[in-house]
């Protein structure tokens, strides 16, 4: 007779525990709502409006360039000669940045 009640309240609980299984941990409403708010579709990208380049900055970047520029033949005279000046590597970096400045701008 113990047997049978012992039996019972396994089977009881067991069975209250398998129905609450199915049913989940409550979700708190915090949590939903978060979910609405990240399913939401995204607004459209604002597309980026490129700016006018401004004419003054190119222009002294164009007369740099041709300054660095005018320099270079004197330069590599000097390295024929077996003298390597030493901002001969600087002003070449220099030049390929302004021309890829000028032609990026002017290429928008």
């Amino acid at each position: 007779m113990r047997m049978l009640i012992v039996l019972s309240f396994l089977s009881a609980f067991f069975l209250v525990s398998i129905i609450s299984g199915q049913q989940g941990r409550p979700i708190p409403p915090g949590i939903r709502e978060a979910e609405k708010q990240s399913n939401k579709p995204l607004d459209p990208a604002m597309a980026a409006i490129p700016s006018a380049p401004d004419p003054a900055k190119l222009k002294r970047e164009a007369d740099e360039l041709a300054q660095l520029s005018a320099g270079i033949p004197s330069d590599l005279a000097r390295v024929a000669r077996g003298q390597l000046p030493k901002d001969l590597a600087d002003k070449l970096k220099r030049i390929e940045k302004l021309a890829k400045h000028l032609r990026n701008e002017l290429s928008q």
